[in-house]
């Protein structure tokens, strides 16, 4: 099974808890490439994910499958190359964008499945994973808020939150995707740049049940739970953002113990890392 994340050093806690769901529940070895960089700006710095973190998590693999991997790809050239300049001033990460330059990197498989780092795996994904996608550029879930104010189609939802994409790499390569994406997060300031650019570009996707991405509560039926902002009402009208490496918070907002021994193991690794030269 191939697994994409992406980002820069700050991915690292979210990078650990999404793989550590993925040894416990995924039933076959896992190939897992991470693309990072390093950038800076007038307001930030962007470290690249450490070796250190990437050669901890490939023994982990290792432990259960042999086969397994976790391997670390710094794309910043390429990044230097398209910079996304008209939309380096939103909330969203740059980082977010560097899973738009899998069709140019010969490391990334034909069929890969990318994540984002506050995904967590509940259950075995095989199922999504070896769908059909013969006809299909990509394969997601309707973006839970997005779905009702975004969309190409004025009479059906079709536009999907892509924290977590299914990438049926030989056909996006074909219809040049990607590319068009890249282009267009360059030229055109947008709301969720990367999101909004393969939502608006993409003509061959897949729509799939909500249970592949659950972005708001967790049901019997959850395979992986992504820990996206959301609205709360009561007492009062606001947004709650929790993520997983947020521990206190997931027990006390979100009342969600069912990781618990994940998000316990993670612990242990980030004090081994800590202790690691």
């Amino acid at each position: 099974m191939n697994i994409l994340y992406c980002g820069d050093k700050n991915i690292e806690d979210g990078l650990i808890i999404s793989v550590l769901s993925l040894i416990k529940n995924a039933s076959e070895p896992l190939n897992i490439l991470v693309l990072t960089m390093s950038f800076k700006t007038e307001e930030k710095v962007y470290e690249p994910v450490t070796e250190k973190t990437i050669k901890y998590l490939d023994e982990r693999v290792k432990e259960t499958h042999a086969e397994s991997r976790v391997s670390l790809l710094d794309v910043t050239n390429l990044f230097n190359e398209n910079i996304p300049h008209a939309n380096l001033g939103t909330r969203f990460t740059p980082c977010c964008m560097l899973r738009l330059f899998a069709d140019i990197l010969p490391e990334v498989p034909e069929r890969v499945l990318y994540l984002d780092n506050d995904v967590v795996c509940r259950q075995d994904p095989s199922e999504f994973y070896h769908q059909d996608m013969e006809k299909c550029e990509l394969a997601g879930v309707l973006d839970y808020y997005g779905r009702w104010f975004f969309r190409n189609n004025l009479f059906k939802m079709d536009y999907i939150n892509s924290g977590i994409l299914l990438l049926n790499m030989k056909k996006i390569k074909e219809t040049g995707l990607f590319g068009e994406c890249r282009r267009m997060c360059t030229e055109k300031n947008m709301f969720m740049p990367d999101q909004s650019a393969i939502n608006k570009l993409s003509k061959h996707k897949k729509i799939c049940k909500r249970m592949y991405n659950e972005q708001r509560k967790l049901h019997k039926n959850t395979v992986f739970q992504h820990f996206t902002t959301s609205f709360r009402f009561l007492p009062w009208l606001h947004t709650l953002t929790v993520k997983p490496w947020d521990i206190e918070r997931v027990h006390s907002k979100l009342k969600l113990f069912e990781y618990d021994d994940i998000l316990e193991e993670y612990v242990n690794v980030k004090q081994e890392l800590l202790a690691m030269p």
